[in-house]
């Protein structure tokens, strides 16, 4: 296996990150991932019947995508040779190609590791497809974007998707312990510290280890609290990209938790993602899209909240208009529920699409001319405001549509159930006038 380090012209003894000292030496050791690693998981399957698949390790950054590909290569017999998208083009693969298939011939597999595949365009991941399937390499290659969005169909069809978790909290706790193995000496953190360390981490084990080796230099007379350590490390950006996966993700949870009426989730997605850094107006018109979809006539005053913080954003900027979305999401995760005029609508669109020629009855046609008068426009039409009760009960579709379309069917929640009580005696009175 190449050692990047003395690759580089560093010597062996030189000083390396503890991150790095700490790199497993085994698959056993690797921490978090036991679902596609241990004896039961998939990858862990493929070891034992002494073979391996190519494979998409999918995941967030510092959970051991670049250490699990090393250490497959190491049990399967495999040379390991790396790659970056980052920094390699067309050229960099065919000598990879090159270079494996002399291994080949010599009795010797590649396993070819390219980190952060989703980088390379459609026609360069074509390019993986004969070597792959001719079993020139074991492909694996590694990223943190969802593969299903990024990645060639035909690609995929030849690779099994590896999701590897985010860190818990027990397995960043197990590289704690290491790293003071590693060194020799505990932490120098109060209980409650610790726990903050684990939390700044945000799942990213890499990142632990690096505030750990941080804390470890410093020269402190007694361990340090959580405000102590505060003071002296930096918390972990939140994993967001506004054009990426966890972008839709979030705003899917902030949707879905309106739509649930659970304001309090709503709430701890909305901070999320404007603590991200979100655009404040892209949520403000995902909220005023959740009053029409998902609220509709059982709250009309639902829009009018969303477009009211939208303007109050306008107006205000951040911070302080931040809390007028929060006001709208939580009016929203409060209010009664209806989709019945968004479904309504998509119906509605269907229908118009399937008989988009019909024209509409002649008695509800303006008749301005004589000639369209001859033609029975505007014959028989009666004006509802002057019938008793204000409907006339006139059929108002198409007459080629015989059997009348209920499209619009409002819900028995809030003020959509007086809506359904008096569409009821409209379309007694519409059943009625057709029968008579």
């Amino acid at each position: 296996m190449t050692d990047l380090f003395r690759k580089a012209g560093l010597e062996a003894d030189a000083p390396r990150p503890l991150a790095d000292r700490l790199r497993p030496q085994s698959l056993g050791e690797v921490v978090g991932q036991g679902h596609v690693l241990g004896p039961a998981g998939p990858v862990g399957r493929m070891l034992a019947q002494g073979r391996l698949s190519s494979l998409i390790l999918w995941g967030p950054p510092g959970v051991g995508k670049t250490t699990i590909a090393r250490l497959l290569a190491d049990a399967s017999g495999l040379q390991f040779h790396p790659l970056s998208a980052v920094f390699s083009g067309v050229a960099d693969l065919k000598k990879a190609f090159e270079k494996a298939r002399a291994r080949r011939a010599a009795g010797q597999g590649t396993l070819l590791f390219v980190d952060e595949i989703h980088r390379f365009n459609r026609a360069q991941q074509d390019g993986f497809l004969p070597v792959v399937e001719e079993g020139v390499v074991t492909l694996v290659g590694a990223t943190t974007e969802n593969p299903s969005f990024e990645l060639n169909a035909a690609l995929l069809s030849r690779c099994q998707v590896m999701v590897l978790k985010r860190l818990d909290e027990e397995a960043l706790e197990a590289l704690l312990k290491r790293a003071e193995t590693a060194e020799g000496r505990a932490l120098p953190l109060q209980p409650e510290a610790r726990g903050t360390l684990i939390a700044m981490a945000d799942g990213d084990g890499r990142y632990l280890l690096n505030l750990a080796e941080e804390v470890l230099r410093l020269d402190l007379s007694e361990p340090l609290s959580s405000a102590g350590l505060g003071e002296f490390l930096q918390k972990r950006a939140p994993v967001y990209d506004k054009d990426r996966e966890e972008h839709y993700n979030l705003i899917s949870a902030l949707h879905k938790s309106v739509r649930g009426s659970d304001p309090d989730a709503a709430l701890y997605w909305l901070a999320r993602m404007l603590e991200a850094g979100e655009d404040p107006l892209f949520l403000a018109r995902r909220i005023v899209r959740m009053a029409n979809e998902d609220i509709g006539l059982a709250d009309p005053t639902a829009i009018h909240a969303a477009l009211a913080a939208k303007e109050t954003y306008d107006f205000l900027g951040s911070p302080e208009g931040e809390l007028a979305l929060a006001q709208a999401v939580v009016h929203l995760a409060c209010a009664p529920k209806s989709n019945a005029v968004y479904v309504a609508w998509k119906a509605a669109s269907r229908l118009a699409h399937e008989t988009g020629s019909l024209m509409p009855p002649a008695h509800i046609l303006n008749a301005p001319t004589r000639l369209m008068k001859d033609q029975g426009y505007g014959k028989g039409y009666e004006y509802d405001h002057d019938v008793e009760g204000g409907v006339s009960g006139q059929d108002y579709f198409p007459e080629q549509l015989k059997d009348r379309p209920v499209l619009y069917a409002p819900k028995d929640s809030g003020r959509e159930a007086a809506i359904a009580e008096r569409l009821a005696r409209w379309r007694v009175i519409r059943e009625k006038r057709r029968s008579g």
